[in-house]
């Protein structure tokens, strides 16, 4: 049992209430056992203790930029299918939070960027645990986006877009555009371009304090800046700065979980699709 009474926030889906519902009433039931206070999706996260993410790494990802600076642990229940951020299975509530109460867990910081608009910070929570990505607007058209390390010259990206991924990022988008998996607290970034032209252009892994410096053309003269995946509309000539925040995203994780076991299991390494 813990010394004191906890305070637990539950997110979840907004699409998927009715099929939340009961698992929603378990946890409470649970919490309310043990002495806790559940509040279902609170405006006010003050005095929370532990946020419950109920859903998929969506709504992770929610969760945290939700949480913020403020460094609250986060459960993440897995509704959803693949689940790397959501790794505890329904049937795993009640001994999962046991656990919390017990103290038999442990805390895995995650590493936050930020993105700055011409030196300034975008107003509409400019925080990412994935990834923030400079994207086309239409169809027809590549961008041009020349890249800055520490003030030096990368390469002028021919190509859809470019993501910067963290390592919790590096199995998200960045994945799928043929970036490489990266360990967490490997203190690494990663850019991806999206679809270059070149085919000699290939991710590079950089150090996460490291600071990145895009300057994007567009004939269409505007392009996206998408922060894990909350996209605003940009001007052609708009300076866009990527720098690690100085805060990170706290993860409870149970002990018997192992990063190397989970990306076996989720990626389906070895597997036998041959039908």
């Amino acid at each position: 049992m813990s010394e004191r009474s906890l305070k637990f926030a539950i997110i979840g889906h907004e699409c998927k209430r009715q099929l939340l519902q009961p698992h929603v009433e378990r946890m409470v039931s649970y919490l309310e056992a043990h002495d806790s206070t559940a509040v279902i999706e609170p405006e006010d996260l003050s005095d929370t203790d532990y946020i419950i993410s109920l859903g998929g790494d969506g709504t992770f990802l929610k969760a945290a930029g939700r949480v913020g600076k403020r460094q609250i642990p986060i459960i993440g229940v897995n509704m959803g299918r693949l689940g790397f951020l959501a790794d505890v299975l329904p049937s795993e509530i009640e001994q999962t939070l046991e656990k919390v109460f017990n103290h038999d867990y442990y805390i895995e910081n995650h590493t936050v960027i930020q993105l700055f608009s011409d030196g300034q910070p975008l107003q509409n929570n400019p925080f990412a645990l994935n990834d923030i990505a400079v994207l086309k607007r239409d169809s027809a058209s590549m961008i041009s986006i020349r890249t800055y390390i520490n003030g030096d010259f990368l390469v002028n990206y021919q190509a859809d877009g470019l993501i910067v991924a963290t390592p919790t990022g590096s199995t998200a988008y960045s994945l799928s555009n043929g970036g490489p998996i990266i360990v967490p607290q490997s203190g690494s970034l990663c850019i991806t371009p999206v679809a270059p032209h070149s085919l000699n252009i290939r991710p590079i892994v950089i150090n996460d304090t490291s600071e990145i410096v895009l300057e994007v053309e567009s004939r269409s003269h505007n392009f996206l800046a998408a922060i894990d995946g909350r996209s605003e509309k940009m001007a052609e000539g708009t300076r866009l700065t990527i720098r690690k925040a100085p805060y990170v995203v706290k993860i409870v994780k149970q002990k018997n979980q192992r990063y190397f076991s989970t990306l076996h299991e989720k990626l389906m390494w070895g597997a036998d699709t041959r039908q």
